[in-house]
């Protein structure tokens, strides 16, 4: 009971808050300045953010000529919010436009364990946030300027809020707020989500349990007013700015084109997150058999069942979405990390060593599988991708041995609770050296970098055009400030004529089409340098792009 006790001691006051604080910072800030721009989402958020601060357009939203309407503009307005206080528009500076993302993952960490406290208690709150944040893709999201960090934030003030009411049979009215507010502003940031989130949670509770007065707490007559004053005004400016375009290309285009087929390659069997979540959780995900039984066993007592509820009919609709991306079912994560603490502070009450079922058998198996997977990527990245063997990418790979057998034999013999802190020092270990070090340090892969430190090394005048021949990533356009153009070659040898003052940048594949344009145009190019990575948005073949100017311009 010795380590109960001392759980019970951090549980209590302000150190959750603190050690739960800590804790964010250390796993979501390394790395948040050195990562360069990912495509291609990233990249056409950050873009998109620039050029709204650079027009002054907050209503409509564009990546370059290109309308993108697509997600509605809340995370254009923190991130624009963010490089107007920390940076300016001209700056490629990624952290900026990351900043909300950090800021919305520790929110809902810290949320996670408010909320959790009032469903579970504080101990096991406390685990289930230390685990949340210590998942990958919730690392990930906190270093990517997007929207799904900030919207798992919208999600669990939502979800807490709802516990508040099913569990305790009342709703306050500053509980009530947050829920209405959560969904304001969550339709702000990615659409029907974070509702549709909460009305398949609802609709599970009322189906199961035969009732449905409990839901006058959410105080809707006052509640559904304020999520639509939140969203609606955009929503009527947007429309009007954009001739309706926007409600028919969001809605009809993007939403339904998910619903309905695989967008952007990116279909998948139903299945694939089930398969998946081994890798997506990880290193937390050692535990995910403990909150699957746990919600199995307890799922007749009031805060495990609202927790079931929040995972497993998000998890069915998602599945059967054809549209599937590894960090689309995130918005579960905190549920089953709390039903994880739940489960774990259960045993430790007890003192009985909890016997190892098949589910928990099987979820050692594939975790001890992707922890060796992991350890074997971590070295061989750096020689793969990088200037060689990096020592080190040995820090976390030995990590995931020497933790990974502590969590694997701790989990044998049932101590759940000596299981988490090796869970939360893996993370440490593992995801602070690789996002701060390891994956910026590989230059092969961040062939965008390179290109536009080939073009900011010229010490000629800086070109008023730059064409893009067979290479016009979203990541390589906004850190030329938006500059770049995709051509064909054909278009960049004219621009190049017609243009003294103009640049390409071409593929070494359409490289001959481009010299043979413009000897066609009697102009001779001149070549800059050259710079060879991968374009992992695609094939992942290596390429070469070489910049060229005009001989004599």
């Amino acid at each position: 009971m010795t380590g109960f006790a001392a759980l019970e001691r951090l549980a209590s006051a302000w150190r959750p808050w603190a050690l739960l604080a800590i804790l964010c910072a250390g796993l979501f800030l390394p790395g948040i300045a050195a990562m360069p721009p990912l495509d291609r989402d990233e990249s056409r958020f950050m873009q998109a953010t620039r050029q709204m601060l650079e027009s002054r357009d907050y209503i409509t939203i564009r990546f370059q000529d290109e309308a993108r309407n697509k997600k509605p503009v809340g995370i254009y307005w923190l991130q624009a919010a963010s490089v107007a206080l920390f940076s300016d528009a001209e700056s490629t500076a990624a952290w900026p436009y990351r900043l909300p993302s950090f800021l919305a993952a520790a929110l809902a960490v810290l949320m996670t364990f408010a909320g959790g406290a009032r469903l579970v208690g504080r101990p096991a709150a406390l685990l289930g946030a230390a685990l949340l944040a210590s998942s990958l893709v919730l690392v990930s999201e906190a270093h990517q300027a997007k929207t799904d960090a900030v919207l798992l934030a919208t999600v669990v003030a939502a979800q807490m809020a709802l516990g508040a009411l099913y569990h305790g049979g009342e709703m306050r009215r500053r509980d009530a707020l947050i829920f209405w507010l959560a969904q304001g502003i969550g339709i702000l940031v990615k659409g029907p989500v974070t509702p549709l989130i909460s009305i398949l949670i609802i609709l599970a509770l009322c189906i199961a349990d035969r009732r449905w007065r409990w839901l006058a707490g959410l105080r809707p007559l006052w509640g559904v007013p304020l999520a639509l004053a939140i969203t609606l005004p955009w929503l009527v400016a947007i429309q009007i700015a954009t001739g309706g375009a926007f409600a028919s290309e969001a809605v009809g285009h993007d939403l339904f084109g998910k619903l309905t087929g695989a967008q952007e390659s990116h279909g998948a069997p139903p299945g694939t997150y089930l398969l998946l979540a081994i890798v997506t959780m990880f290193p937390f995900s050692a535990l995910l058999g403990t909150a699957i039984l746990t919600g199995w066993r307890k799922r007749g007592q009031r805060a495990e069942r609202f927790l079931v509820a929040w995972v497993v009919p998000t998890w069915i609709v998602f599945e059967l979405i054809p549209t599937k991306l590894p960090h689309y079912l995130l918005p579960v994560y905190p549920a089953l990390a709390l039903l994880a603490g739940a489960g774990i502070i259960a045993a430790a009450r007890s003192g009985a060593v909890e016997r190892r079922r098949w589910v928990s058998w099987i979820v050692l198996v594939l975790w001890t599988v992707v922890a060796l997977a992991l350890a074997g990527g971590l070295v061989a990245l750096p020689v793969l991708w990088g200037g060689g063997v990096a020592w080190l990418s040995l820090i976390p790979a030995l990590a995931i041995l020497a933790l990974g057998f502590v969590v694997l034999r701790r989990s044998w013999y049932g101590e759940s609770l000596a299981v988490v802190p090796a869970v939360v020092g893996l993370a440490l270990l593992v995801f602070v050296p690789s996002f701060a070090v390891l994956l910026p340090g590989l230059d092969t892969l961040w062939l965008s970098r390179s290109a536009a430190s080939l073009v900011d090394r010229q010490t000629v005048a800086r070109p008023t055009q730059i064409d893009a021949v067979g290479y016009g990533e979203p990541s390589l356009v906004f850190l030329l400030r938006g500059q770049l153009r995709s051509a064909t070659a054909a278009q960049a040898a004219a621009d190049l004529a017609s243009q003294p003052n103009a640049w390409a940048l071409v593929v070494s594949r359409d490289d001959a089409a481009f010299r043979e344009a413009l000897a066609a145009r009697g102009v001779a190019p001149v070549a800059l340098g050259a710079v060879s990575g991968i374009n992992y948005s695609r094939s992942g073949a290596m390429l070469t792009l070489t910049l060229y100017a005009r001989q004599g311009g």
